[in-house]
């Protein structure tokens, strides 16, 4: 079956399509309350009707469907909308940076084993990204190496900001020189939104605090002097750069007339630095879409889509595939070969098997071809029908 979808792909004659921003997390885990001796920690309960409750403690924090942890069922969604690839990391809550730093490096280790058995079972559909304990730089520095060097994974996910300390902070600076060190890729997802406490109500820690965020954490790196100090970095961040790229030009002004202020560690200037990192594509919005591929490049846009939650995009691609304004290939480039060159990532690697597949299937019918072929084609035809059903039904 998985071959058949992969010659498929080839006969449609599409770009790969690599999603690098997908959450994940371990369906099993020991309880974390009794393995530590204090709470605060999400606890998974699954219920029997194939819902999964995430509970703090007692508390509800959010529902989730199987595809939050089942690789088989994230397998057939893929399959659906033709995405070839997912880059899979922990869901930010999971981070716990406020925790005691030894159990944020075991909790990491439980999550990192999790992503790196599902990466090696299935080589060719996912890649991962790990977690690190970040509150404390030795350990996040000893746990990103095993990441790399042990399991494999392409890189890591860290928070917008880690407890008090901004992205800036020297204290972070080991970690991120390892990870230039390494090759290590830096996805960076918002998350302990900044004033919590006056965004009760309406989703808004969501809605406005997390492109806060991911402002705060790019603004950060750069007057910081990180980028500079590391020019090979590799950094992403999540939500299209938040609410960087459109408030940019302010930040650039204030960099103009206030050096006093802004270029105490870097006297570069914030615009000079677009097209230094990446962002994923997730803008629910073609203007800006199209804004963010114009400030940082068409090379340094990622298709990333925050599957599977709501807030996210809800086909993969759709937006991208739908640019008027975008030719093939910077489609293409949107849709996977960033992702491949951003992680490093042999291409080779997730067309073997179809080569392989395209082969023995030449061998085992090549005395009749024909009837296959029109077989295959019809097949084509009605699984594209199908997929077109479920997606207008969303």
């Amino acid at each position: 079956h998985k071959n058949k979808n992969v010659i498929m792909s080839v006969q449609l004659n599409r770009p790969l399509k690599f999603d690098i921003h997908t959450h994940i997390l371990p369906k099993d885990y020991p309880n974390l309350k009794e393995r530590y001796g204090y709470g605060g920690f999400i606890q998974l309960e699954h219920l029997e009707n194939g819902k999964t409750n995430m509970m703090k403690d007692e508390d509800f924090f959010r529902e989730v469907e199987p595809n939050c942890f089942c690789p088989h069922a994230r397998m057939a969604d893929c399959d659906r909308d033709d995405v070839d690839v997912q880059v899979i990391s922990t869901v930010p809550v999971m981070f716990s940076y406020w925790a005691k730093p030894e159990d944020t490096l075991d909790l990491c280790k439980i999550i990192n084993d999790d992503i790196a058995n599902i990466c090696k079972e299935n080589p060719d559909r996912f890649v991962g990204l790990g977690t690190l304990p970040m509150q404390a730089p030795d350990l996040a520095i000893q746990e990103l190496n095993r990441c790399i060097n042990e399991l494999g994974l392409a890189g890591v996910e860290i928070a917008t900001h880690i407890n008090d300390w901004n992205l800036d902070a020297p204290e972070l600076f080991p970690i991120f020189e390892e990870c230039e060190k390494l090759g290590a890729a830096l996805f960076v997802h918002p998350w302990d939104m900044m004033s919590m406490e006056k965004m009760e109500d309406y989703w808004l820690p969501w809605l406005v605090g997390m492109p806060a965020e991911t402002s705060l954490a790019i603004c950060s790196m750069i007057f910081g002097g990180v980028f500079e100090r590391l020019p090979n970095l590799k950094v992403c961040f999540a939500h299209g750069g938040g609410s960087f790229p459109g408030t940019l030009q302010r930040i650039e002004h204030g960099f103009n007339v206030r050096p006093d202020l802004c270029a105490i560690r870097n006297q570069k200037s914030p615009s000079s630095y677009c097209g230094k990192f990446y962002c994923d594509s997730l803008t629910h919005d073609p203007v800006m879409l199209e804004h963010i591929v114009n400030l940082f490049g068409k090379d340094k846009v990622i298709l990333g889509t925050d599957y599977p939650f709501p807030l996210g995009e809800l086909v993969p691609g759709k937006l991208i595939e739908s640019m008027d304004t975008f030719d093939d290939e910077t489609k293409a480039l949107l849709l996977g070969e960033n992702c491949i060159e951003f992680l490093g990532l042999d291409r080779k690697k997730f067309i073997r098997d179809v080569h392989l597949a395209s082969s023995s299937s030449n061998e085992d019918n090549e005395n009749n071809n024909n009837d296959n072929d029109n077989k295959d084609s019809n097949n084509s035809d009605d699984n594209d029908n199908d997929d077109d059903d479920k997606h207008s039904d969303k």
